[in-house]
């Protein structure tokens, strides 16, 4: 019995040690991040937009607060694909770099909705 307990503890320290870490190179290290935040505001008025979706690199996604205020954490470093979208404002998108371990500020201005012509 007490050999087999030692083969199982050999084998799993052995496992363990054979076992790469999380920075395997298949994941981008930690400093290949940012944060990116910013203000969405009303064209016109100036206001701050409540419940505007933000999306960047079409999987994060952010929704600004009664300040008009977002932030999405961990957005990968290089070229970000961006989009925002607010109930009655024309949606907007773009792409800008995003440097690794900076923090990105991108205020957004949206624009009203055009009216559909009436029936």
């Amino acid at each position: 019995m007490n050999s087999l307990v030692g083969r199982l503890s050999i084998a799993i320290a052995l496992l363990y040690l054979g076992t790469p870490g999380c920075d395997n190179g298949a994941l981008p290290p930690a400093a290949g991040f940012a944060s990116v935040s910013g203000t969405i505001v009303d064209s016109v008025t100036n206001a701050p937009i409540r419940g505007a979706l933000v999306t960047v690199d079409t999987v994060l996604t952010a929704t600004s607060d009664a300040t008009g205020k977002y932030s999405i954490d961990k957005v990968p470093s290089g070229i970000a694909d961006y989009a925002v979208e607010a109930t009655g404002y024309q949606a907007q998108s773009s792409s800008t770099t995003i440097e690794p371990g900076k923090p990105f500020t991108l205020n957004l201005t949206l624009s009203t909705a055009a009216s559909p012509p009436p029936h």
